[in-house]
């Protein structure tokens, strides 16, 4: 597997996603392992020696609650075992994280000595670096759909399992999103690889996609039943594909060429859907900063739907 590469300035807006090798761990000094069941899969949680204001519970009660959420969404957790390290830094918050498959399932997290309840409580990093075990590994070519996804899916997730508003969750589309159209010179997903497109134009691509399968099936099946589906024949990340295989079996699963059309459009030309359009039609309105949902909107129904979300197919 190769290493994706990511500009070190995104990583302190996002994670590195890197499914390749994982580099030595640092030696550590008096650190305390903690082993986890979470979703049928085991996680042998790594503190490290960093002396953690909030304190050692509180952390394990946030990687239990991210491996909860996740697990909820795909209906077990996407590898039966993986290590999580925490990495101790200076500040506050959680700072970016890493996750690998090779030779096993690792996620390496940074997080500041003074980080608090509340700030893991609200952490969307644990959730996004969890969710990237559930996709193969696509390439460097295709990082766009390994963190679009992640992006997207990561909201999804905290709206179903309580954790986050879908308000909040459509306030950020609204604000961030924009970040992911194509600009001057652009030439498509699969050739463009700034930090906005790949992480936000990602995030695009998987929107327009769940938005359109629900369409086709009237909210029969949707974005999620086809990335579990692409889960459970892969195997998740430990699993080399190349695009085209994970988004055939995503289509098969839902009954659709939704996903491959769309990336026809998208991967070799700057395709720039009327995003304000989109979220009109679904009944998102607002700045980005406050937003309502308008129930009587065309496409209320898909929105519902997105957060709602269904219950894995045994």
């Amino acid at each position: 597997m190769q290493l994706m590469a990511a500009a070190a300035s995104a990583c302190a807006l996002a994670c590195t996603q890197a499914p390749g090798t994982a580099p030595a761990a640092a030696s550590a000094t008096a650190s305390e392992v903690r082993e986890l069941s979470v979703g049928g899969a085991r996680l042998q949680v790594d503190l490290g020696s960093g002396d953690y204001q909030a304190g050692n519970e509180v952390l394990i009660a946030w990687v239990r609650r991210s491996g909860d959420i996740v697990s909820a969404f795909y209906g077990s957790f996407p590898t039966p075992r993986a290590t999580v390290e925490l990495r101790a830094m200076p500040g506050v918050g959680v700072q970016g994280g890493s996750t690998y498959a090779n030779p096993d399932a690792l996620i390496r997290v940074r997080v500041g000595r003074e980080v608090s309840e509340a700030q893991l409580l609200s952490d969307w990093v644990m959730v996004h670096e969890m969710t990237h075990l559930a996709l193969p590994d696509v390439g460097e070519q295709h990082a766009w759909l390994s963190e679009g996804l992640a992006t997207y899916l990561e909201g999804v997730e905290r709206v179903q399992a309580g954790n986050r508003t879908e308000e909040d969750v459509w306030a950020e589309e609204l604000r961030q999103m924009p970040r992911g159209l194509p600009q001057p010179g652009d030439q498509g997903l699969d050739h463009t690889h700034t930090w906005g497109r790949t992480y936000w134009g990602g995030a695009m691509f998987c929107l327009l996609a769940d938005v359109d399968i629900r369409r086709r099936t009237h909210n029969a099946r949707g974005l999620e039943d086809a990335v579990r589906a692409i889960a459970h024949a892969s195997g998740g990340l430990k699993a080399d594909w190349p695009i085209g295989r994970v988004l055939a079996t995503g289509d098969a699963a839902v009954g659709t060429k939704s996903l491959e059309d769309l990336y026809a459009r998208m991967k070799d030309a700057p395709y720039s859907p009327d995003l304000v359009a989109l979220w009109r039609e679904l009944g998102v309105e607002g700045d980005g900063a406050v937003v309502t949902l308008n129930d009587r909107a065309p496409l209320a129904d898909v929105r519902r739907a997105i957060m709602r979300g269904t219950k894995p197919r045994s």
